[in-house]
Parts: C-alpha cells; structure tokens; sequence
C-alpha cells in the first residue's frame, strides 16, 4: 500500500507558532514594511464564512495571522469547544489566505493585540454594532487596536455560525434536547431569552444565609490498612471555595449592580479575611458574629485520580442561635429588607435562621426567593414551607418529595398541592441530569432539560441555579426562559469543582447564545 502523503497537513502544522514566536516574526515583518492583519476566534467548526472571512481580511495588509481563542477559555457552554485547541489552529492555518496561526492564552483578543501590535485587526459583519456584543468586547478590542496604532475592519460576506451548524449538524446534546432547543427557539427569541440578565443590573439585591467554607483534601489511595478494614489515603494537597451563601452572593453580583450580604461568622475560628478576599467587589458583606462558634467548614477528602469524595467532615455548630444573636438578626434584617428589591435565601438549616426569621424574612421582603437546602446536617428536619408567600421556591426533586411526603408520586401531581399549600405562586423542582420543572398558576408546567456537557462536581450547582433563577424571576422573565437560563448556569457549576469560579456574566450571555443559535 503506498503510504498517503501528509504534505498539507504538515504545511499547516509549520504555520502553527507559538505566541512569542509569532511575535518576534510579526516585529521583523513591521520593520521590513508590510502590514500585518491579524483575525481572531474560536473557529470551532470551520466553514465557508470563516475562508471569506480570511480572503477579505487578508486585502486589508501583506501578512495575515489568526489567533485562536484556548479550549479553557470558549465560552459557549461546558459542551464547547467541539474541537480542541491544537485542531482549530491547524485547521485555520491549513487555509492558503493565513499565512501564521497561534493558540491564544486569554479569553479575548485584547492580550493578543497588544502583544502582537497589527496595522488592522479584522472582525465579521456580525460584529459591526458594538452594541449587540453584550459582553464588551469588541469595544475592549477596539480600543485595544488603536492604543497599538492600527485600525478595527469589518469583513461584508457570507456569514454563518459555528455554533448553529453545530448544533443541527454534530449537536453533542441527545436527540430529545436537540429538539427542546427547537421549539424554543421558536417561542422565545435570544433577545427576550437575555434580556433578564440584563435587566437585573438594576436590581438591588440582598442575600441572606449561612457562610460555608467548602475545603477539599486530595488524597492518593495506599491501600488498606494492614490491621483493620480501613482505606488508607495520602494526603496531597487542599483547596478552599466560598460556598453558601458567600458563593450565592458572587453568583447574584456578576448580574446585579449591588449585592448586599447578611451572613454569619464564628470566631474560632472567623475565616473572616478568607471570606471578605473571595467576595466580588460589588458585594458588600455584613457579618454577624456568633462568639464561641466556629465559621462552619465542610471538608471533604477526595481520591485524586477519580475525583471521588470518600469521606465529608462538618466543623459546626448547628444548634439554634443564642437569644442576643437572635436579636442581633432580627435588627439587621429590620435594616436591611426595605432597601433591595429581591431577597434571596440560602437556608442551609445551620441554625441561622429559625422560625421567627424565616416568617420575618417572608413578611418584610419585597420579593422573595428561597431554597431551604436538605443535606447530611438535617435531614428530615429541615422545610421550605416555613418562608410562606415567597414569589420562588427552589427545590431539589429529593426535597419536594419529603415536603410532600412521597417517594414515588407524580411530580406533576406534588407540585401544584405544594404550591398551594404554601402559598407559593411559582415553583421550580431541579432533577440534576434530567433538568428541571417548573410550575406557576399563570403559566402551568413547563420542563427544560439539562445542558450540562460534562459534571466534574456538583457541589455548588443548586447555587448557582438559585442565583440566575432568583434574578430571571425577578427581572419578569416568563417561567421556561427563567428554567433554561436556570439550567445553563447549573451546567457551567458542574463543569467545574466546588467554587472554585462563580459564574461569569459574559460566559453565561455567550453560552445561552450558543445553545440558542
């Protein structure tokens, strides 16, 4: 058999440098007089818009280089990039108009601009009214070119989508979703579909929960210990995350224009630095102290290798709060309640709010959201229905079945009672891999499916869907685009561990995109 020759493959491989590389060719193509034109994107699936594209930005100069947005750095949901890094560039620089191609270390073109200083930086017609780019970045880049002393072109052609070829072509969704998908399209636009997030820059808000310092301990399995049944681990290295309500509250502001945060601190110890750095900066936190109590630690020992978590360590005090911190409380939810249009809760049931609390909560706040989480510290004890009239409730299907008291019944059955019961007009029920419902008495049922690409750890997702639920709801979304807005940030939560990153406003805006084109 004669071998098939990979002379263009090869080709395109030698026009694929490195950052500095490039840049130490482009600064000797400068002195020597030519132009350099320099495109950049994801270029996940490269088709007939991306070649015109490149022949029109390529008219504009002597030299064209592409840069190619990193796999970690694509933001059009946890099931993107289709194809990795290394292909996208290969397949870019295989085109006879590009004569270099590098893989980006930045999630824009800005660091690219500045470090490789183009006579024109070329975008799609797309990309032409700054004011449809809800990220920014366009404007960012513009500015980024002139500070260099080049210009900003836009390439007029035939334009196409990755991702709506993609998603019709080589979706990675199963085939149910893919169908989700169109008929949403065709009841809600993207523009209606985003214009909660932003409308919630307005919105004032306020979080009101437990402060939980979530710590993994990586650990490399030994084996078994010689004289007893008991796995024996190597300990290898700890990380910690803001989580409860702390997490609930980076979540909340990457949208919100102002946060406010009424939580709880012990002080043996407080953790109280390691709180006040992970917060963002427009979140502004209001600890109250519980005095020989520590800040509650949730340690978990994971297996490296798999990322499993053997064993989960509580340092807590969840005992009812002391009468003076009660007080303490009550004053500052007085103070604060009347000031934020949405109240957010994140009930974990670790003895910060009690009963009086929660109806206080209930009858003061202006519109209201809550999630009164089950977990290994209450189970069974712990209930949503004691914040009664909330505009939205948030549940896991584990929790509304025992607030219903039934294991197996139909959800469509339980859910209306509950609402009823409670006196909740709107209710949404999470289901992990199989989305979530969600119910309202103006609009009845409506189910969305889950979006997530790959679950690297679920700690932290329910948050994460709190959060955007609360601020969609808030912002008078109807209730399907409240679910699937929902659902894509739970889908970013899990792609990564713990909390280890809040969710990013331009990230989520790009991935409802992507899903909807």
């Amino acid at each position: 058999m004669v071998p098939i020759p990979e002379l263009k493959a090869s080709r395109a491989r030698r026009k694929v440098l490195s950052l500095e590389e490039l840049a130490a060719r482009l600064a000797k193509a400068r002195a020597e007089g030519r132009r350099v034109v320099l495109c950049h994107g994801v270029f996940d699936l490269l088709h007939i818009g991306h070649i015109r594209h490149f022949e029109a930005a390529r008219r504009h100069g002597d030299l064209l280089v592409a840069t190619v947005t990193p796999d970690r750095h694509v933001n059009k949901g946890p099931h993107r990039p289709a194809f990795p890094e290394a292909l996208r560039a290969e397949a870019v620089a295989a085109l006879d108009a590009v004569d270099y191609a590098a893989v980006s270390r930045w999630p824009t073109a800005v660091e690219p601009i500045r470090l490789l200083k183009p006579g024109v930086y070329a975008k799609g017609a797309d990309y032409r009214r700054a004011g449809d780019d809800a990220t920014g970045g366009i404007r960012r880049e513009a500015a980024a070119v002139r500070a260099v002393g080049g210009r900003l072109v836009f390439t007029d052609d035939l334009a196409f989508s990755s991702s709506h070829l993609l998603n019709r072509r080589l979706s990675s969704f199963p085939a149910e979703v893919d169908a989700y998908l169109e008929g949403y399209r065709r009841r809600h636009s993207l523009a209606e579909t985003l214009r909660p997030l932003e409308a919630a820059k307005g919105l004032k808000v306020l979080v009101v929960g437990e402060a939980i310092v979530d710590e993994y301990v990586y650990c490399d399995a030994i084996g078994k210990s010689s004289k007893e049944p008991t796995l024996v681990v190597r300990r290898e290295g700890e990380e910690r995350f803001a989580g409860g309500a702390l997490a609930v509250a980076n979540h909340a502001a990457a949208f919100a224009g102002r946060v406010t945060l009424l939580t709880l601190l012990g002080d043996s110890p407080s953790h109280e630095a390691f709180a006040r750095g992970k917060l963002r900066p427009n979140v502004r936190p209001r600890f109250l102290r519980r005095p020989g109590s520590p800040t509650i630690v949730k340690r978990r020992f994971v297996e490296r290798y798999h990322f499993t978590k053997l064993l989960e360590v509580y340092e807590i005090n969840d005992a009812l709060m002391e009468a003076p911190r009660r007080r303490a409380l009550r004053a500052a939810l007085e103070r604060e309640l009347g000031r934020h249009d949405l109240v957010i809760v994140a009930d974990y049931g670790h003895g910060m709010l009690d009963e009086d609390a929660a109806a206080f909560i209930a009858r003061k706040a202006r519109r209201l959201a809550v999630n009164a989480q089950s977990n290994a510290g209450n189970l069974g004890y712990h209930a949503v229905d004691r914040y009664p009239r909330a505009d939205l409730a948030c549940l896991t299907e584990a929790e509304m079945r025992m607030e219903s008291r039934d294991r197996r019944g139909d959800l469509r059955r339980l859910v209306p009672l509950f609402s009823r019961r409670a006196n909740f007009p709107r209710v949404i029920v999470t289901r992990g891999s199989n989305g979530c419902l969600a119910w309202s008495r103006g609009e009845g049922f409506r189910e969305v499916p889950a979006f997530a690409g790959r679950v690297r750890d679920r700690v932290g997702a329910g948050d994460a869907f709190l959060s955007v639920a609360a601020l969609c709801d808030a912002a008078g979304a109807p209730l399907e685009v409240t679910g699937l807005v929902g659902n894509a940030a739970g889908a970013q939560a899990v792609a990564v561990v713990g909390n280890r990153e809040p969710l990013d406003h331009a990230a989520l805006l790009k991935h409802v995109e992507s899903l909807l084109k």
